[in-house]
């Protein structure tokens, strides 16, 4: 892989991981187009750090609340910051499950099949579409809603379904306010990505990568900044429901990807 083509990536990573419009969809997406496919481990890897990256995009910008989070758990105190981190811990139950379960199932969808991520993004279009219509709250997350939207995040594993998108508006959908919906679906991700990071490089096989190293840091790089910046705006497009604008783009690009596939 090189250089410019790990640029490409970082940036798609970092914006769409954060953005509702499927990272894994849009990676899949330009794999296809820049004949990525035929670098089965070191797309892998790529892949992997790419998300890595995102996933240090969100601890930096949650920084405050992930401080509190921990601090609270550590001194067992029994307040809003511990409910918190139990409703993010059940809403992980599903996608862990998927992930543990049926990891050959869902790799098997992993395979450059635009006809399936074209179909996911307007699907992702529609719930995008539905909760930007939701009239605004001021609902909290409880339990049951944690599961909910866990599920939404199991579910969003497939390719073309967007993670943020579906927890987002399934929040939205169930009544939660727009903003805690956001953070919410950000940072119950986080966990479950370093989990799979920490598999995924276990599970590629030893390789020399001495002239791969460069664009895999300058992946992680742009897709680090890049991150920073689409949570930062995500949250409040989020706010100011403005969620149309992006399931219009998923019905476009999902047409064209399922064009593209026949």
């Amino acid at each position: 892989m090189d250089t410019i083509n790990a640029i490409i990536l970082g940036i798609i990573q970092g914006l769409t991981e954060f953005l509702p419009v499927s990272s894994s969809g849009h990676l899949e997406i330009f794999k296809v187009i820049l004949g990525e496919n035929k670098l089965a481990n070191e797309s892998l890897l790529m892949t992997v750090i790419l998300h890595f990256a995102t996933a240090c995009s969100t601890i930096v910008i949650f920084r405050n609340e992930i401080k509190k989070i921990i601090t609270d758990l550590i001194s067992f105190k029994k307040n809003e910051s511990f409910w918190f981190s139990l409703k993010i811990v059940i809403s992980m139950v599903p996608a862990a499950f998927v992930g543990f379960f049926l990891e050959k199932e869902v790799e098997s969808l992993f395979t450059g099949n635009l006809l399936i991520v074209g179909g996911m993004l307007i699907i992702t279009g529609l719930l995008l579409l539905l909760a930007d219509k939701a009239k605004p709250t001021e609902k909290n997350i409880n339990l049951k809603s944690a599961i909910i939207i866990g599920v939404s995040q199991a579910i969003a594993i497939i390719p073309g379904i967007s993670r943020s998108g579906a927890t987002i508006s399934t929040a939205v959908l169930l009544g939660i306010d727009k903003e805690n919906s956001a953070k919410f679906s950000f940072l119950m991700v986080v966990p479950l990505i370093f989990g799979k990071v920490f598999k995924d490089l276990l599970s590629i096989d030893k390789l020399e990568y001495g002239e791969s190293l460069l664009p895999l840091i300058i992946g992680f790089i742009f897709a680090f900044f890049t991150g920073i910046i689409a949570c930062k705006w995500m949250i409040k497009l989020v706010k100011n429901s403005q969620l149309k604008y992006f399931s219009f783009y998923c019905f476009i690009v999902g047409i064209i990807a399922m064009t593209f596939s026949l």
